[in-house]
């Protein structure tokens, strides 16, 4: 999906990528004439204030940060929450975009309803985006194209799943929330959202889905990724119920930045954006 103003701009081989959320958001820029990230920063907002509107604290955010002012070839904006879920092209139509996310997430009739088509795999992302966040963009950066944190994560998954036959679970790690993701040699076999408070629910979820899908916790492998460490009770919980445990493989994604491998495990999406 793309929002445009008028502003014209040369080339200038420079992408910037903002990840969106009602918390904070992250962005890092893109020098795409020799395909590496240049720059990389994440902003917390403030959540004990409580009267503090989303857009004050972007506007406040965005003083702090020139760079974001800076003029870019292009921009894109990932809209980062559990508000999505994804549909087979076959059974997929442009007019029921609420009626695809009505069955796991609580939809409004004044909630606007987008999608990202995924054409390489024949589906399409379909989500509830920041309005009031990307009214704010465009009168701030200008034109930008935007996309759902879901869809550039399973895109990126099946890619890698290429020419592999074994069924595997994939774990995306927020706070509050994390993605359950099964694939096989490209195709998509499962996609959910889960919310969680302890290790426990944690857990429960990973076991519940590996014994609907008649997955052996002794054999399928389980990869993780985002805001979760070997350190973490979740990846100890993980590791005592499940045999094969490790962090999905980001060797080829660092080659194009400087940052570490837990920035690299956290940041996955935005780095690939």
């Amino acid at each position: 999906m793309a929002l445009q103003n008028t502003n014209i701009t040369s080339k200038n081989y420079k992408k910037l990528s903002i990840q969106v959320s009602l918390t904070g958001f992250s962005f890092c820029c893109f020098d795409t004439l020799n395909n590496t990230i240049t720059s990389f920063k994440e902003v917390v907002f403030d959540t004990s204030k409580k009267t503090i509107k989303v857009e004050e604290a972007y506007g406040e955010a965005f003083k702090k940060h020139p760079e974001l002012k800076d003029t870019y070839d292009e921009i894109m904006v990932i809209h980062n929450n559990n508000l999505s879920t994804f549909v087979p092209s076959a059974l997929f139509d442009e007019d029921y975009l609420g009626s695809y996310l009505q069955y796991n997430t609580k939809v409004f009739q004044t909630d606007f309803f987008t999608y990202d088509k995924i054409s390489n795999y024949e589906m399409n992302a379909v989500y509830i985006p920041y309005i009031n966040i990307n009214n704010f963009l465009i009168d701030n950066v200008g034109s930008f194209d935007y996309k759902h944190v879901n869809s550039i994560l399973v895109e990126k998954i099946l890619e890698a799943s290429k020419n592999n036959d074994a069924k595997k679970m994939i774990v995306n790690f927020n706070p509050v929330h994390f993605e359950l993701i099964v694939v096989q040699n490209q195709k998509l076999l499962l996609f959910n959202s889960f919310e969680y408070q302890t290790p426990e629910e944690f857990i429960y979820y990973l076991l519940f889905t590996a014994e609907q899908l008649s997955l052996n916790p002794e054999i399928f492998p389980l990869e993780l990724l985002g805001t979760i460490s070997k350190n973490d009770p979740y990846y100890a919980i993980a590791y005592k119920y499940i045999r094969n445990v490790s962090f999905v493989d980001i060797n080829t994604l660092q080659q194009k930045n400087s940052f570490p491998a837990a920035e690299n495990q956290k940041h996955y999406i935005l780095f690939q954006s």
